[in-house]
């Protein structure tokens, strides 16, 4: 439970343009941001972020609202937790409202998670830089492999004691409960209720979320014992989704921001090499095969990846498997292959930074060159062969979803191999199709459910009241976030659509409530806008509000700087805009009533009801008719 007093100052100090860019790459547009959505996998931007209102708001997803609660959608945060990121990054001391006892029990099972990692990532730190054992072969193999003291607390890395409850014994002393230690993946037990520490006498090294939590570990064996595998990892739990992290992104997000460039290699070590030689924009795939999500990791902060891999035949053969899903991601592949005996931890440590640079520069192809290059020397005096390696080229080719990138790639390869463009071209067309037959072919083996019309069948081809409604309420709370203060008929807008909407009764419960708002601190003379539901409302009201706060499209100045084409603002045309609303408004709350009075027309069982509901629809009608021929709509007689 944090104070009032802390929320207050975290707000007062965070900047959502600098948090959303611990996560995202966000470019300017106009006085907004925008990116790729990270919630959906989409080709073209629809994330916005507005910093003069502190929101954001993504049009693929539905999802907005403030910096809290992207941290929040973002990294599955409760409250409290993205809270508590955010003053650690902003510098603000917490102050709490409860004991640590009350607060630990209060915690959900995620945030447990949470704690009891960050607990075993400081007591493995504790033991690789006090602990005799930690000392004499932890820390004598991360300065064997030439780490300093700065790359070590730079990555937090740990030793494990080789002991079987050594993890166990201190956390349960800390008071964690062993169901959080056998959650998290740290201590395991055995059906015949026998438990021991899952790592023991390796060293540690610490996987870290975007916002720079620990979410699991990899460990390495130091012994020579052939029953162990080199390295164990955590398991999958609630927070650690091994599909979806890169090892070292944490680290790196901002060199790979920065360079507009990012190197994937393979481990642990090669990342922690690579960052000590100058090279922070390297992440690692920790040892498992690339994923579609890892990929969408590094779409979010660059759209180019070079690939380092080992320059032996086992290397070459990771580099081929991996570089059709980047290209299929949409990212822009190139390549470097380290010579033969190298990889990056080893080759790092033969150069200066800047030497490194150089190399990389002078040395990384573009995978249509990396893969001639590759097939060249078997290819080059047997036809049947290079007809192979031509095949492989463009199936790669085939797999990128920019169709200029596919014609640009084809008419290098085209130049490259001396092979005409045509003959490629037919090539690429036949994998093309047979890859949408395949789809298609999914489709028909596995049709979708036909949607319900029913309902839409039996009410005929009219419009549905109850939505259109919804649509009205939706643009009278807009209208009241955006101009509240604005002048209406020589009065506010606030007074003059809570006047005219006084007895109104919202459909939508999230919209009513965001309505009664305004008229309850309208009735106490207090002022109210945008922030005030964003930092006192539910999670539904906070995304209506960013949602209705958010604009996609805006009037480009050359309309007018360049072609003296003038539009209007809406704030200067507010009063017809406002006019207008309520009319509509009470338009489509007539045309449902109407549609309500006809179903007790329909099921009248007397003639005084029947009578009574009549006269009803005439008067509707009437209203309904002069309605319309204000708003100069035309209905049906």
């Amino acid at each position: 439970m944090i104070s009032r007093e802390t929320i207050d100052e975290i707000k007062n100090r965070m900047d959502i343009v600098d948090v959303i860019s611990d996560f995202i790459t966000l470019k300017r547009s106009g006085q907004n941001y925008k990116a790729l959505s990270p919630f959906n996998n989409e080709k073209t931007p629809s994330f916005y972020v507005v910093p003069s209102k502190g929101i954001f708001k993504d049009f693929s997803s539905g999802k907005g609202g403030d910096a809290i609660t992207f941290v929040m959608e973002h990294e599955g945060m409760s409250y409290t937790e993205a809270l508590r990121y955010l003053a650690k990054k902003y510098g603000v001391e917490l102050k709490e409202t409860l004991a640590a006892k009350e607060e630990q029990e209060a915690l959900s099972a995620r945030d447990s998670l949470y704690i009891v990692m960050n607990f075993a990532k400081d007591h493995y730190k504790g033991l690789l830089m006090d602990n005799d054992e930690g000392k004499s072969i932890g820390l004598s193999y991360f300065r064997e492999r030439g780490f300093h003291d700065r790359t070590i607390e730079k990555f937090e890395l740990g030793y494990a004691l080789n002991e079987w409850h050594n993890v166990e014994e201190s956390a349960l002393q800390k008071g964690y409960s062993m169901e959080v230690l056998e959650k998290s993946g740290l201590v395991i037990s055995k059906e015949d209720g026998k438990r021991y520490d899952r790592f023991r006498g390796r060293v540690i090294f610490p996987v870290h979320n975007l916002a720079g939590k620990i979410i699991a570990f990899g460990a390495r064996i130091l012994t020579k014992e052939k029953d162990q595998p080199k390295y164990i990892n955590s398991p999958e739990t609630e927070i650690y989704h091994k599909s979806n992290v890169l090892y070292g992104m944490y680290q790196a997000k901002n060199a790979i921001r920065k360079e507009d460039f990012c190197f994937l290699v393979e481990g642990y070590t090669d990342v922690i090499s690579m960052h000590q030689a100058g090279i922070e924009n390297a992440v690692a795939s920790s040892g498992t095969a690339l994923t579609e999500e890892q990929i969408k990791l590094i779409r979010r902060f660059t759209e180019n990846v070079t690939v380092l891999f080992d320059g032996d035949a086992a290397g070459i053969k990771a580099a081929l498997r991996g570089i059709d899903l980047v290209l299929k991601g949409g990212l822009n592949v190139r390549v470097l292959l380290l010579p033969d005996g190298d990889d990056p931890d080893s080759f790092s440590k033969k150069y200066s930074s800047t030497e490194l640079k150089e190399y990389f520069k002078q040395n990384t192809k573009d995978f249509i060159s990396f893969k001639i290059d590759l097939y060249a020397a078997d290819a080059s005096r047997d036809p049947i062969k290079k007809a192979e390696a031509i095949r492989e080229i463009v199936t790669s080719i085939s797999v990128i979803p920019d169709p200029i990138k596919r014609s640009v790639y084809i008419q290098e390869t085209s130049s490259l191999l001396k092979i005409q463009e045509s003959v490629l071209l037919t090539e690429l067309n036949k994998i093309l199709v047979g890859e949408r037959k395949k789809q298609q072919e999914k489709v028909r083996e596995a049709p979708a459910p036909l949607p319900d019309f029913s309902h839409e069948l039996a009410q005929g081809n009219k419009l549905d009241s109850a939505s259109m409604v919804q649509m009205q309420e939706r643009e009278t709370i807009r209208l009241l976030l955006n101009y509240a203060d604005s002048a209406v008929e020589e009065q506010k807008l606030i007074h003059y659509l809570l006047q005219e909407m006084d007895d109104t009764t919202f459909t939508n419960p999230v919209l009513g409530q965001i309505f009664e708002a305004f008229k309850t601190m309208n009735a106490k003379g207090e002022a109210i806008d945008e922030m005030y539901f964003l930092e006192n409302g539910s999670a539904e009201v906070k995304k209506i509000v960013a949602d209705l706060m958010t604009s996609r499209y805006h009037t480009s100045p050359h309309w007018s700087e360049k072609y003296h084409i003038f539009f209007p603002h809406e704030r200067e045309v507010i009063h017809d805009v406002a006019y207008s609303n309520v009319l509509r408004f009470k338009f489509r709350a007539i045309q449902k009533l109407m549609e309500e009075n006809l179903q007790k027309i329909k099921l009248a069982t007397s003639d005084a009801d029947l009578d009574r509901y009549l006269t009803i629809h005439d008067q509707l009608k009437n209203a309904e008719r002069e309605i319309a021929e204000t708003l100069g709509i035309v209905i049906a007689k």
